[in-house]
């Protein structure tokens, strides 16, 4: 039995209308189309394995400026309100991070970058309608997850904070999809000069297009 696909959004089909005939456009350039996707599963199993080394540190750190019983920690309903309101509020500023750095390196700007809400997954999310380089790319996929996820745990830390310090954690392992993506960017090789890299319309992942 053949596999379903899954119906895509308005948004998807635009976009994957725009890639479709961006694809043509770079095959008249001389480009050629590499697949660099993973499956939703495959994300989802493996994103918190990779961002475990860095959850585990930015623990350690906290530790190292405030011992056990150092920190604060009290529960009370208000508390707990900030808190998932926190958790939106820096969902939302980490699409507008990625949106700002590739934003910056797109021609078009600003133009380039769209933001949505995938509401079966209550997610915001951020794409870029322009191929970029892989450093490019690449620092605009890990800049969310190092701008909160560092300056979260060093506020943490500075504050003896344990609520600051779950949030921080919760920003590193939410980046866990980015840094899945450039992990496979770091280990691809392109047999020629050069590869632009472009957001995938509606899977996770990125299209490589090789110059041949």
């Amino acid at each position: 039995m053949e596999k379903k696909e899954r119906a895509l959004t308005p948004a998807e089909q635009k976009r994957k209308a725009d890639f479709e005939r961006l694809c043509q456009q770079m095959a008249q350039s001389g480009y050629q189309k590499r697949d660099l996707t993973v499956s939703v599963l495959y994300a989802n199993a493996m994103s918190a394995l990779v961002m475990l080394p860095f959850g585990i540190a930015a623990f350690v750190v906290y530790r190292v400026f405030r011992p056990a019983g150092s920190g604060s920690f009290s529960v009370s309903i208000p508390r707990v309100v900030v808190f998932w309101a926190a958790i939106l509020l820096l969902l939302v500023l980490h699409e507008l991070i990625h949106g700002a750095v590739w934003g910056l390196f797109a021609k078009e700007h600003g133009r380039a970058i769209s933001f949505g809400f995938i509401w079966r997954l209550l997610t915001p999310y951020c794409t870029c309608a322009e191929p970029l380089a892989k450093w490019q790319y690449i620092a605009g996929g890990a800049m969310p997850t190092l701008v909160l996820g560092i300056g979260l745990t060093t506020l943490a830390a500075a504050l003896g904070d344990l609520w600051l310090l779950m949030l921080a954690e919760i920003m590193i392992f939410g980046g866990g999809g980015d840094f899945l993506i450039i992990l496979k960017l770091l280990r691809y090789r392109h047999p020629g000069k050069e590869a632009l890299f472009y957001d995938h319309p509606y899977e996770c992942g990125v299209v490589a297009f090789e110059a041949v």
